[in-house]
């Protein structure tokens, strides 16, 4: 024990490697809260700080990183230009056709080249054969409804490839 008192530089050491260590694999950011909460008890270590102060300052500066800085950040990343959608974003509005009948529960449709497991959005049976049109994207499924109730417009012809 009073080796580890007399080095515990080493525990905060390898307690912020491993917590960066482990937000590599989550990239949740909350891991590197954590992992500043432990470089900060590092320092603390190193100005001369008994293991009770070292502990408050790990406490402390990983609580507010995780309060004031994480949602800052969180929201900065997962905020990107306005005119580049990701690829769910993209395919809602686009068209698609029925493979095979869409029902409320079950359904199969062709969206650009791809088969998508399908749902009605309002219940409604639709026949296969039918141009439809993305409202939204739930999971793996995309949830479709006939093309003329999105515009009055037709549906762009979909890719057979």
């Amino acid at each position: 024990m009073e080796w580890l008192l007399d080095n515990g530089w080493i525990l905060w050491l390898v307690l912020f490697l491993g917590l960066a260590a482990v937000e590599t694999l989550t990239l949740d950011l909350f891991f590197l809260m954590l992992s500043v909460g432990a470089l900060a008890a590092l320092v603390a270590t190193f100005a001369g700080a008994g293991l009770v102060l070292q502990i408050v300052v790990f406490a402390v500066v990983s609580l507010l990183m995780i309060l004031l800085v994480r949602p800052i950040a969180v929201r900065h990343l997962r905020k990107g230009p306005a005119d580049q959608l990701n690829n769910i974003d993209r395919l809602v509005g686009a068209s698609a056709l029925a493979l095979e009948p869409v029902t409320a529960h079950s359904g199969t449709v062709k969206i650009g080249g791809d088969t998508w497991t399908a749902r009605s959005a309002d219940g409604a049976a639709l026949p296969a054969g039918t141009r439809l049109s993305v409202a939204r994207i739930d999971g793996a499924t995309a949830v479709v409804e006939p093309a003329a109730s999105r515009d009055d417009r037709p549906a762009p012809p979909v890719a057979d490839a």
